[in-house]
């Protein structure tokens, strides 16, 4: 079945603002473990395990130069351990360390705390039914992202 482009466009304005809103209700800068672009390197390493550099970039889809710095910053805070590639001295390969899963931890219990303030008035059907929605969108567009990600690499 073809989706009609007007409901198409209509499902990229309401993702581009909840993606918007859940980072803005979620992230409190006052109180945050860290930064939101430096928890986001570290959610995507965290999940994609240890890799190089390029390689998290590409999962990504930003230049491995974009994503240098924040690598570095996450190395000298001990939240990311850095180590030479033993395919390729030329190389290095990522991946959180224990100190970087904790603080992961602590960012996702906050946010976690976050939104179940936020949804406190959704009973578990409603919350259930955002789960399968979310997660079968979530399906459906990731191997979109993987292949531009391939084409960019």
């Amino acid at each position: 079945m073809t989706v009609p482009p007007d409901t198409a466009s209509a499902l990229v304005d309401v993702i581009f603002l909840l993606g918007r809103t859940v980072r803005t209700a979620l992230s409190h800068m006052e109180d945050e473990l860290l930064p939101a672009a430096l928890a986001g390197v570290l959610f995507l390493l965290w999940r994609t395990g240890e890799c190089r550099p390029s390689e998290l970039a590409a999962e990504m889809c930003v230049s491995q130069s974009a994503l240098s710095r924040q690598i570095g910053e996450l190395v000298e805070r001990g939240y990311i351990e850095r180590h030479p590639d033993p395919d390729d001295k030329r190389a290095h390969r990522v991946r959180v360390s224990d100190a970087g899963v904790e603080v992961l931890r602590g960012v996702r219990d906050r946010r976690a705390a976050r939104l179940r303030e936020a949804l406190a008035d959704w009973d578990e059907t409603e919350m259930n039914d955002a789960l399968r929605v979310l997660g079968r969108l979530n399906d459906t567009l990731a191997p979109v992202l993987t292949d531009n990600a391939r084409r960019t690499a």
